[in-house]
C-alpha cells in the first residue's frame, strides 16, 4: 500500500496520460496446452470451447476452440496458477485446478485431458469452426484480416469497409457507429501520417501487411479522451518469434497492385523484425456530375477526372530483455506515398454573358514522415506490478501543388472573374509525446491503472497562390506571367499542448462480476497564427480548456461462455487546424472554405448495454446504445458575395450547429450451419435527429428523425483441404447532416484461395464490384440560399491475383511492448496544413 500512496502523491504534480491497447504486461510469458479426449470413444473432441481462469476465480481471462484434432494452445500467458474449464454440448463442464506456469518452466502441456458425456447426451450433433474472421472480445471487436482471402491485393480502406461497426465514406475516411470522430492507431501506437493525410495514407497499407483490425466502441478513462466515436487499431504482420522466419506477399489487379515483406529474428533474449510494403494504382478514371442552384444563377458540371497512386511503409522494431525485470524496445516507421489528379470539366453558368466554358485541373501531393517512439518497462517481484516509461516523436510533411486553369471563353468580359490559379502549400507537423504508466495489483481482487502523459504538437504550413489572366478562344499555350496573389496565401502557425491524467480501478466482484470506473483530466491549450495581412480579421486564436472524463464498465460473466456489459464513457471532439483556421481557402473560387476560431469541442456521452456468447464456433454480439453530443461540428455550405470576383460563391464553415440524442443498436454474429460453410453478419443503425442553435435553424433543412445504418454480410466456405471461397456484401445508408446528407453506396465482392507446398505457398484470385464498373456516389445539400446535388461514378472493379509464402519456423511467446499511445486527435483534418487544390475537375475517392 505504500507504493499505492506514493503513487498518487506522483500523479497531483505530474499531468499527463496513457492511452494503450489492452494487453498483457511485457516480459516473459509462456504457453498452456493440450488435447480434449472423449472417454468412450477415445477421439479427439474438435472446437470444444477451453476457457481460462485464475486458480479458485470466476471471471474468465482467456479462452480458445480445440482444433479439428483436439487441439487447443493459449498463448501469452504470465507465470501463475489458472484454472481450465472444458465445455462440449452434451458434456457436463470439467474443471482442471490448478494448472501452473512458471518463470523457469513458462510452458505446460498438460497432455490428453478425458471428458466423459452426460447422462443426457444429445444425439446426432456436430459442432464444427475453423479459425475465425472475426472474433468478439469483452473490450473490443476483432477483425482477422490475414484470414479473408477476399482481403488480399486491396488497400487498408478496402479492409476497413468489412470491419463490423465501420463504414468508408467517398473520400476513404472512416467512421465508427456513423461517427467519424475517431482516432486510427497502427499497432497501438499514433502516427504523424495518419494526423496529417488519413484518407491517402491508408491508401498506401497494401491489405497483405495487416494482420488484424481491433474496434474499441466504449474506451476507458486509460485511453485519451478524444475520438467520440471510439478507436480503431490497425494491427501489422511484425512477429515476435524465435529463429529466423518472415513471410512475402503481393497481388496484381486490374485496379491496384502491391508488394509486401516481412522478417523476424529472434535469438534469447533479443528480437528484431522489419517489415515494407508498397501499393500502386493504375490511372482511375472518375465522373462528377454537379447541379447547383443558388438564389441568382444556375451551375452545372460535368467533369472526368484521372488518378494516379502510390505508396511505401516500412517498420524495423528492435527489443531486449536485461533480464526476467528489465526490458526495453524501439520502433521506427517510415511512410511515403504521392497522387495526381487530372481533371478537365464542362461547365454551365447563367449569369455569365458566354455560359458555357471549361476548365482543367490538376492536383498533386507527395507526403512522407516517421515514427520513432523508445520505451522501457520494469516489472516488481510482486506478480502483476510494473512500471513503464515511453517517448515518441512523430514528423511528417506533405507538400501538394494544384493548377487551375479556365478557357473556351468566347466574350472576353467573363476572364476577370475566373483568373487562372497556380498554388503550393508546404506542410511540416512534429509530434513530442512522454507518458508513464504505472498497474499495481493492490489485492488478488483489486488493480490500480495510473499514469501521465503530455503532447507537443507544432504544425506550419506555407501556402502560396498565383494568378494568371484568362485564355480566350481555347489558347492553351497563354504565355501570361504569374503573379502572386498575397489575398489568397497565407502562412499558419499552430501549437497544441496536451496534459493528460488518468486513474483506473478495476474490482473482481462476487457472483462472477467485474467492475472497472476510471477517471481522467485533460488540458488542451491551443495557439493558431495565420499570417495574411490582405484578408481582414485573420489574427492568432488562443484557446485553454480542461475536460473531465469519466468512464465505467460493470460485467457478470454466466457460465463461462456470456458475458453482460453496461458502460458509461465520455469522450471530447477537439477541432483540428483546418477547423479553426480563419483564413478563406479560395483554391476553387466558387467553392470556398473557412474554418472558425472560436469553434468549441465537442462533447459526447455514451451508455452501452451489451451482450455477447459464443456457442461452439458460434458467436452472437448485441448492444443497445444511447450517444448525447454537445457542440456538434458541421461543415455548414452557405452563398456569400465574393468582391473580388463579382459574384456570389458557395463557401463552407465549420460551426458548432447545437447537440444530437442518438439511439442505436448492433448485432454481430457469426454462425456455422455446417462444417463446410460459415456465415458472418453486422448490422448498427442509429438515429439522428439535433436540436439546433437558434442562428442554425435558417440553415437546417433535415428536421426529422432520420435512421441510419451500415451493415456487412459475408460467407466462407471450405470446398476441400486446399481450397477455400468467400463472398461479402456492404451496405450502406445515406448519412445525414442537418443540410441534406453524404452518400450511400453498396459493394459486393467474392475471392477463391488454393494453399500449396505444405500450406507455406498460397495462390488466390479476387474479384470487387464484380457486376459494376463503377461506385455510385450521390449527395445533397439544401439551404435558403443553394440547393446542390453532386453525383460521383468511381471506378472500383476489379479483378486480381494474389499470392502469399511464409517461410522459416515460428516459435510465439514474447508479446508486444508497450509504448506511445496517442489516441487524442480528429483524423482527417489535414493536420500538415493542406491548403486543398482545385475540386472542379472532379471529386471523389482516389
Amino acid at each position: 500500500m505504500k507504493r499505492f500512496f506514493t503513487l498518487i502523491a506522483l500523479l497531483t504534480s505530474f499531468v499527463c496520460a496513457n492511452a494503450q491497447i489492452p494487453g498483457g504486461s511485457a516480459g516473459i510469458t509462456g504457453r498452456i496446452s493440450g488435447t480434449v479426449i472423449d472417454s468412450i470413444s477415445k477421439k479427439p473432441l474438435d472446437y470444444a470451447t477451453i476457457s481460462l481462469y485464475r486458480s479458485g476465480g470466476k471471471a474468465v481471462l482467456n479462452g480458445t476452440l480445440t482444433d479439428d484434432k483436439g487441439n487447443f494452445k493459449l498463448d501469452n500467458i504470465a507465470p501463475g496458477k489458472y484454472k481450465v474449464a472444458i465445455t462440449f454440448i452434451g458434456y457436463p463442464t470439467k474443471f482442471v485446478d490448478p494448472v501452473e506456469t512458471t518463470l523457469g518452466k513458462p510452458d505446460n502441456n498438460m497432455g490428453s485431458i478425458i471428458v466423459s458425456p452426460g447422462n443426457k447426451t444429445l444425439g446426432a450433433v456436430t459442432v464444427v469452426g475453423q479459425t475465425p474472421v472475426i472474433e468478439n472480445k469483452i473490450d473490443k471487436i476483432v477483425y482477422n484480416a490475414e484470414k479473408d482471402i477476399t482481403s488480399a491485393g486491396g488497400n487498408a480502406t478496402d479492409v476497413l469497409r468489412k470491419v463490423p461497426l465501420v463504414s468508408v465514406d467517398l473520400d476513404g475516411k472512416p467512421s465508427l457507429r456513423g461517427d467519424q470522430n475517431v482516432r486510427v492507431l497502427i499497432n497501438g501506437k499514433p502516427s504523424g501520417a495518419l494526423s496529417t493525410s488519413l484518407a491517402d495514407v491508408l491508401r498506401t497499407i497494401p491489405a497483405d501487411q495487416i494482420k488484424s483490425i481491433e474496434v474499441i466502441t466504449s474506451p476507458s478513462a486509460k485511453y485519451d479522451a478524444e475520438g467520440s466515436g471510439g478507436i480503431i487499431n490497425i494491427i501489422t504482420k511484425t512477429k515476435d518469434v524465435s529463429g529466423l522466419s518472415g513471410s512475402v506477399s503481393g497481388g496484381i489487379g486490374t485496379r491496384q497492385n502491391n508488394g509486401n515483406a516481412n522478417l523476424n529474428y529472434k535469438q534469447n533474449r533479443f528480437s528484431l523484425t522489419g517489415n515494407l510494403g508498397g501499393n500502386f494504382a493504375w490511372p482511375q478514371t472518375s465522373k462528377v456530375d454537379l447541379n447547383q442552384v443558388f438564389s441568382d444563377r444556375t451551375v452545372t458540371q460535368t467533369s472526368e477526372a484521372e488518378t494516379k497512386r502510390g505508396g511505401l511503409i516500412g517498420s524495423v522494431n528492435a527489443s531486449y530483455d536485461l533480464n526476467n525485470y528489465n526490458s526495453f524496445s524501439s520502433n521506427i516507421r517510415l511512410n511515403g506515398g504521392n497522387f495526381k489528379t487530372d481533371g478537365i470539366s464542362n461547365n454551365v453558368n447563367t449569369i455569365l454573358q458566354d455560359p458555357a466554358y471549361n476548365s482543367a485541373n490538376i492536383n498533386k501531393a507527395e507526403f512522407s514522415g516517421f515514427d520513432w517512439n523508445a520505451d522501457y518497462t520494469r516489472k516488481f517481484k510482486k506478480e502483476g506490478e510494473e512500471l513503464t516509461i515511453a517517448g515518441q516523436w512523430s514528423h511528417s510533411k506533405i507538400t501538394s501543388d494544384f493548377q487551375s486553369r479556365f478557357f473556351n471563353f468566347n466574350n472576353t468580359t467573363d476572364l476577370p472573374r475566373f483568373p487562372n490559379q497556380l498554388g503550393s502549400n508546404n506542410g511540416k507537423n512534429d509530434e513530442y509525446t512522454a507518458q508513464v504508466d504505472y498497474v499495481l495489483p493492490v489485492s488478488k481482487k483489486i488493480k490500480l491503472e495510473a499514469g501521465g502523459k503530455t503532447i507537443f504538437r507544432r504544425i506550419n504550413s506555407d501556402y502560396n497562390v498565383a494568378n494568371q489572366a484568362g485564355m480566350v478562344g481555347g489558347d492553351m499555350a497563354n504565355n501570361n506571367p504569374w503573379v502572386p496573389n498575397n489575398t489568397l496565401s497565407n502562412q499558419y502557425d499552430y501549437s497544441q499542448d496536451v496534459y493528460a491524467g488518468y486513474t483506473v480501478l478495476t474490482f473482481t466482484l462476487p457472483k462472477n462480476f467485474a467492475l472497472q470506473a476510471g477517471a481522467r483530466v485533460e488540458n488542451t491549450d491551443i495557439t493558431g497564427t495565420p499570417r495574411n495581412t490582405s484578408q481582414t480579421g485573420l489574427q492568432s486564436f488562443p484557446q485553454n480548456y480542461t475536460n473531465f472524463v469519466p468512464s465505467f464498465v460493470l460485467s457478470k460473466t454466466v457460465k463461462g461462455t456470456q458475458t453482460y456489459k453496461l458502460s458509461y464513457n465520455k469522450r471530447i471532439q477537439r477541432p483540428s487546424l483546418q477547423y479553426l483556421n480563419p483564413f478563406i481557402n479560395k483554391a476553387n473560387p466558387d467553392v470556398q472554405s473557412a474554418g472558425t476560431p472560436d469553434l468549441n469541442p465537442e462533447i459526447s456521452q455514451t451508455v452501452e448495454l451489451g451482450y455477447n456468447t459464443f456457442i461452439g464456433s458460434s458467436v452472437i454480439n448485441v448492444a443497445a446504445y444511447y450517444k448525447h453530443t454537445s457542440d456538434l461540428i458541421e461543415g455548414i455550405a452557405s452563398t456569400v458575395f465574393d468582391t473580388e470576383l463579382n459574384r456570389n460563391v458557395l463557401r463552407t464553415t465549420f460551426q458548432n450547429i447545437g447537440k444530437n440524442d442518438s439511439y442505436g443498436a448492433s448485432f454481430f454474429g457469426s454462425i456455422t450451419p455446417w462444417k463446410p460453410l460459415t456465415i458472418r453478419g453486422s448490422i448498427n443503425t442509429f438515429t439522428y435527429k439535433p436540436t439546433v442553435l437558434p442562428n442554425q435553424q435558417n440553415n437546417q433543412s433535415a428536421t426529422g428523425t432520420y435512421f441510419n445504418y451500415n451493415a456487412f454480410l459475408s460467407a466462407s466456405a471450405t470446398i476441400t483441404k486446399t481450397w477455400t471461397a468467400e463472398f461479402f456484401g456492404i451496405f450502406n445508408s445515406p448519412r445525414r447532416t442537418i443540410q441534406g446528407e453524404n452518400p450511400a453506396f453498396n459493394l459486393f465482392g467474392f475471392g477463391v484461395k488454393k494453399e500449396l507446398i505444405a500450406k507455406k505457398f498460397t495462390l488466390g484470385l479476387n474479384a470487387l464490384s464484380p457486376f459494376s464498373t463503377y461506385l455510385k456516389l450521390d449527395s445533397k445539400i439544401n439551404s435558403p440560399s443553394l440547393q446542390q446535388v453532386q453525383r460521383i461514378r468511381y471506378p472500383l472493379q476489379s479483378f486480381g491475383i494474389s499470392f502469399t509464402y511464409n517461410f522459416g519456423k515460428l516459435t510465439y511467446g514474447q508479446q508486444k511492448k508497450k509504448g506511445v499511445k496517442n489516441d487524442d486527435l480528429l483524423q482527417g483534418g489535414d493536420q500538415g496544413g493542406m491548403g486543398g487544390g482545385a475540386q472542379g475537375g472532379g471529386g471523389g475517392p482516389r
